[in-house]
């Protein structure tokens, strides 16, 4: 097929299109010539072809589904075939050769060194000086352990001594008081009630001051004593100078002699 015979869409309405256009064309030229003198005007006019419409899209088809593949089906492998124990053989055993017999080393004699009559007396000499520095020091500890043991046999002795002579003193001291104490202050009270006072002195006896330290629960009898004190002013004196005691605790009770 040639060139101008392509069939073309759009050919029929552009041919009728340029014949409408060739008529009125041709009208206007007439009739302008007719009304007007001047020379009439020239119209030029372009035919453009209209473009075909788009070709319609193809159509695409979906993509089909690949089939599914199955996996091949799990092959068990063949169970193992029973292992076939060998018979054990047994052989007889070697005889085992005899040990040899061990040769011991003969002992070589032992050499013994020669003893030095001056060493070895040099050491007794040593041994024995060493033996009688502790038997010094042993007698040395006993000893001070027994002289310790009789110092406090001693002491103690002295202090039961002293006990003994303070508590004569002291009596001595109670007993001038209490004879100083009248009969009725004494009369009428129940029990045996205790009655402390704390006395200062000087050494010659005489009494500086009194302070009840514990009272008997009966005023009477406790200003009785604090009387009795004062009277009894200078006190006993000591048995020696080493027990005077500056500050005395003296307890006194109805009942006592």
């Amino acid at each position: 097929m040639g060139f101008w015979q392509r069939p073309e869409p759009a050919m029929g309405r552009s041919f009728v299109l340029s014949a409408l256009v060739h008529i009125v064309l041709a009208a206007i030229l007439i009739l302008g010539v007719r009304w007007q003198v001047r020379a009439p005007d020239v119209v030029e006019v372009e035919l453009v072809a209209t473009p075909p419409p788009p070709a319609p899209a193809p159509v695409v088809e979906p993509p089909k589904p690949l089939p599914k593949v199955e996996p091949p089906p799990e092959v068990k492998p063949p169970p193992p075939a029973p292992k076939v124990e060998k018979p054990e053989i047994v052989l007889p055993e070697k005889p085992k050769p005899k040990p040899k017999p061990e040769v011991k080393p003969k002992p070589k004699p032992e050499v013994k060194p020669k003893a030095d009559p001056e060493f070895q007396k040099r050491l007794r000499e040593q041994v024995a000086q060493e033996q009688k520095t502790l038997d010094q020091q042993r007698q040395e500890r006993e000893l001070r352990d027994l002289l310790a043991r009789k110092q406090a046999e001693a002491d103690r002795a002295a202090a039961s001594v002293r006990a003994r002579a303070l508590n004569e003193y002291i009596g001595r001291i109670q007993a001038k008081i209490r004879s100083n104490i009248p009969g009725t202050a004494i009369e009428g009270i129940p029990g045996n009630p205790e009655a402390a006072f704390d006395v200062v002195q000087l050494p010659t006896g005489e009494v500086i001051s009194v302070k009840m330290r514990k009272s008997s629960g009966h005023p009477r009898y406790d200003e009785a004593i604090e009387r009795a004190i004062l009277k009894a002013s200078p006190l006993p004196p000591p048995p020696s100078r080493e027990m005077f005691e500056r500050e005395l605790k003296l307890t006194f009770r109805p009942q006592d002699k």
